[in-house]
């Protein structure tokens, strides 16, 4: 990898944005992290040698085309990694809550995808990675709008890679479930329900950021050249689990 490669990282100020930084810096990518909160950038470019740091809304088309007009060069490779869930019962939650959640994570990946792809396609040549989840496969009670835009994500995934893999571009997904960071982090806190989740999981442990980001550093690199209109589900196989589940002694 050299060091001409430039990546751009949305969500960058949080724990797995954090870690996928991290990990493209450690590869010989030149990593610009980009997120709402001055304060996580702070923290994050210093933990990252090298790496650049822009604060501003992915859910603002102007904003991000300015992002985008300030860097050094056409981006190599985009990840969409920014998110945020709103829990609570379906019925009630309010519209304009269901609605933000649906502009961060399914409506803005596409305004930096799509603002990426029109300075990739000119060269010919670019990667995209999208966070989805575990819920773009499966729901979740109390989860609301979130695995509907994560699914959302997923599919418009495959519709990038249809219509700008001929233009040289290739565009994939990580789907991460039972990670203890970000949003899901508190969960881990209790310990009986992180008890209870690691049992759920075939790999018997909870996934850490730095499962992600390797998992995106793949992706994003020419040894899955080949690879394009992916999801790759990151979650020791707790998707898998459903006859374990059911069957607690073949687990033992």
């Amino acid at each position: 990898m050299t060091e001409s490669k430039l990546a751009v990282v949305t969500g960058g100020g949080g724990d797995i944005g954090r870690a996928i930084g991290a990990r493209l810096a450690a590869g010989g990518w030149r990593v610009v992290l980009v997120d709402l909160s001055e304060s996580a950038l702070d923290a994050a470019r210093a933990a990252i040698p090298g790496a650049s740091v822009i604060c501003a809304d992915v859910t603002d088309a102007a904003a991000v085309e300015r992002a985008f007009d300030g860097l050094p060069a056409a981006p190599d490779l985009i990840v969409n990694n920014a998110g945020i869930a709103r829990r609570g019962p379906l019925h009630e939650i309010e519209i304009a809550e269901f609605r933000k959640v649906v502009e961060v994570n399914l409506i803005a990946p596409f305004v930096v995808a799509r603002a990426a792809a029109r300075r990739m396609i000119p060269k010919g040549s670019g990667s995209i990675v999208n966070v989805t989840s575990l819920n773009a496969i499966v729901p979740g009670f109390g989860n609301n709008a979130y695995p509907a835009t994560k699914a959302g994500l997923a599919m418009l995934t495959e519709q990038m890679a249809l219509e700008w893999g001929p233009l040289g571009l290739r565009v994939n997904a990580v789907a991460p479930g039972f990670i203890d960071a970000g949003m899901a982090a508190r969960t881990y806190r209790d310990p009986n329900m992180a008890a209870a989740r690691r049992n759920a999981v075939p790999s018997r442990r909870i996934g850490r950021p730095e499962d992600v980001a390797e998992a995106v550093f793949w992706l994003a690199s020419d040894a899955a050249a080949y690879v394009n209109g992916h999801q790759l589900v990151v979650d020791g196989g707790v998707s898998m689990s459903l006859m374990a589940t059911l069957s607690p002694s073949f687990r033992d």
